[in-house]
């Protein structure tokens, strides 16, 4: 009440035209089982001849929730922003305060809403000239169309709408799944962060013809509850879906594991659990994902695991329940795997069931190619050569490739460079302190601080003979010296030295080879999955939402793959994080045109696609402007009729 009187009278006295707008509240029934309830409209009196007539503007829903008092305001703000061309800019709500927010935010949204809903579309051909007040033309609710528009042409690609109306999704639902999915895509972010996306940042409530200011976020969590309970049915749908469309490898099936961490202790989910954080994030509980991909890149079925899962332990599990979906190929596809994966254990289950492999083998000690006379040259860049001896082992069966790679050796190199800068930089530190006030000395501390430094630098500690020498009284360490073991060369020398594993005898070294650097596209699925599409940090702590979370922002991956995987068709090969970035900038935007006939003109309008968007929307085969010019006009002097709310 106090912000009625404050405000809301003089706000009203300040309007130009009497008010004709007013919520009504009607009861009505279920068709279920007749239960009560009540619904809320936005509704119009105007003056037709001789006769009052009411109409409905929108309907509010049973959900609408602003206190009875305050609608004369609300009404009177939302006439206003249809009215005056102005009101836009005009502060009418003291937005520091609760109320004044939920008003200003409800009458936005509504006078916005009313807009759409008497949009006209334009044609092309017709010309419609009208004079216009340039110094009162204004522009509001832009929002981001490109990258969404992309997403939708996934969708409809894959059938994904179809499937989930399969499901038993019902349209509200199907548009929370779509908007929760695409908002992974093009805002990678919580649950929280993909609402307030699709309200506030985002034109695909327009491209859906859905209005996202009236989904909870409750709702976004529901929905990935739904989405899980479906998960084996989406992921053979959309390998199915995606093999009819590409015609895709399925002769190669790629597996690899990763993990992501939680923001909290997740003390209530079994499967968060401290191990080996690929993101050096030990400090926290981890979750592990293991994902497997066809040859083309694209995901074929996915499990998480605890987060201190073995990595060989999942291997079985998942290939499967692969089996389950059918997606895989016959005969049986050949398995490739990296090292952490192809224990002896794993690779006798993959024998055993008449699987065909290429893995990386364990053995830390391999033949180097550059030793061997009769190695061949299977790669030369220019700037990088690659070069394989083929061996077969008579107790095995197993051909052994052993390979070189220059530009896997410069890698290691780097690596195992840094490692020792880093620990030798450390001693250096260490060994100064011993001289100097306020550090550590006693020999027991000191013993401590190089075991902690041997752990973290573990690549490269075993290269190491470490030396500290005690005062008599073992009290206190005098001197660190240290130095670095013949071995260490050599171990600089295996860099980029590794070998293959294999049970197929008639593949060619060139095949073997090129065959298993495939695994390298799990690695950039994994990339992209973290740092394109949000799949960590984790802020749920319940274990289904764990996993619904991780789920779509796979679906997500299936989209953004299905897109990157034509346009490299077509000779583009972007990133996702550089085409979203590029379609960033097309956007969709409201004119408001005062004319000289006391009319105000909202022309709903996307911005044109610049040159490099053009190019993926026609790579593609996509409508640069799928919405297309909508037109309402509104009278500013309108007749209407006062009438009492209620």
């Amino acid at each position: 009440m106090p912000l009625f009187f404050a405000l809301g009278v003089d706000f009203l006295h300040r309007l130009p035209h009497a008010i004709g707008m007013y919520i009504r509240k009607t009861k009505t029934k279920t068709l279920d089982d007749g239960e009560a309830y009540f619904t809320y409209r936005l509704v119009e009196s105007v003056r037709e001849g001789q006769q009052v007539k009411q109409r409905t503007l929108l309907n509010l829903g049973k959900d609408f929730a602003i206190e009875p008092q305050y609608w004369p305001l609300l009404t009177a703000r939302i006439e206003q922003l249809l009215q005056d061309a102005q009101a836009q800019q005009v502060e009418v709500f003291t937005l520091a305060d609760e109320i004044g927010v939920l008003l200003e935010t409800a009458a936005q949204r509504y006078s916005r809403l009313i807009v759409h809903k008497l949009a006209q579309p334009l044609e092309p051909p017709t010309a419609d000239y009208q004079r216009v007040d340039i110094n009162r033309v204004d522009a509001v609710e832009s929002r981001s169309i490109g990258t969404e528009t992309l997403a939708l042409h996934a969708v409809d690609q894959l059938q994904v709408e179809q499937k989930l109306t399969a499901l038993g999704f019902n349209g509200v639902d199907r548009a929370a799944v779509l908007g929760s999915i695409i908002g992974r895509m093009v805002s990678p972010g919580s649950e929280s962060h993909t609402h307030q996306w699709l309200q506030s940042c985002s034109a695909l409530g327009e491209l859906l013809d859905h209005d996202f200011g009236s989904t909870s976020l409750t709702r976004l969590y529901k929905v990935s509850d739904q989405l899980l309970k479906h998960q084996s049915a989406l992921e053979g749908f959309l390998a199915d879906q995606e093999q009819t469309l590409f015609d895709l490898n399925r002769c190669i099936v790629l597996y690899d594991l990763t993990n992501t961490y939680f923001e909290g202790q997740c003390a209530g989910n079994p499967k968060a659990q401290f191990g080996r954080s690929k993101e050096k994030r030990s400090d926290c509980p981890l979750v592990t994902l293991g994902l497997v991909l066809d040859g083309d890149g694209f995901p074929l079925g996915s499990q998480v695991f605890p987060g201190n899962a073995s990595e060989p332990a999942t291997l079985k599990t998942l290939l499967e329940g692969l089996q389950g979906k059918n997606p895989l190929a016959t005969p049986k596809p050949v398995i490739i795997l990296d090292a952490g994966i192809a224990s002896a254990d794993n690779i006798a289950w993959l024998v055993k069931h008449a699987y065909r492999y290429i893995v990386v083998s364990r053995e830390r000690q391999v033949k180097d190619p550059r030793e061997q006379d009769s190695a061949l040259l299977i790669r030369d860049t220019g700037r990088s050569q690659v070069r394989v001896y083929r061996d077969l082992d008579a107790d095995s069966g197993e051909i052994r490739l052993y390979c070189y790679s220059e530009q896997k050796a410069k890698k290691e190199h780097a690596i195992r460079n840094r490692f020792h800068e880093r620990l030798e930089a450390a001693l250096t530190q260490l060994q100064a302190g011993l001289s100097q006030k306020g550090t550590v000395k006693n020999y027991v501390k000191i013993l401590e601080r190089i075991g902690r430094l041997r752990e973290k630098n573990s690549r490269v500690a075993q290269d190491y003979q470490i030396d500290v020498t005690p005062d008599a009284a073992h009290k206190n360490a005098v001197a660190i010296a240290w130095q670095r073991q013949a071995p260490s060369a050599e171990k600089d020398r295996q860099c980029g030295v590794y070998c293959l594993r294999s049970n197929m005898p008639n593949w060619s070294e060139e095949q073997l080879w090129t065959t298993y650097v495939m695994l390298t596209e799990i690695e950039a699925t994994f990339r992209s999955l973290k740092t394109e599409l949000g799949l960590r940090p984790v802020y749920h702590q319940k274990e289904d939402r764990v996993t619904g979370h991780l789920f779509i922002t796979l679906l997500a991956y299936h989209l953004v793959h299905t897109l990157r995987h034509q346009l490299k068709l077509k000779g583009i090969h972007l990133s996702w994080d550089s085409i979203r970035t590029l379609m960033s900038t097309q956007q969709r935007v409201t004119l408001i045109l005062p004319t000289d006939a006391q009319t105000l003109i909202y022309l709903r309008t996307t911005t044109r696609a610049e040159v490099q968007q053009q190019e993926i929307y026609a790579a593609l085969g996509i409508k640069a402007d799928p919405l297309g010019k909508r037109k309402t006009s509104v009278s500013c002097k309108k007749s209407v009729v006062p009438t009492d709310s209620g």
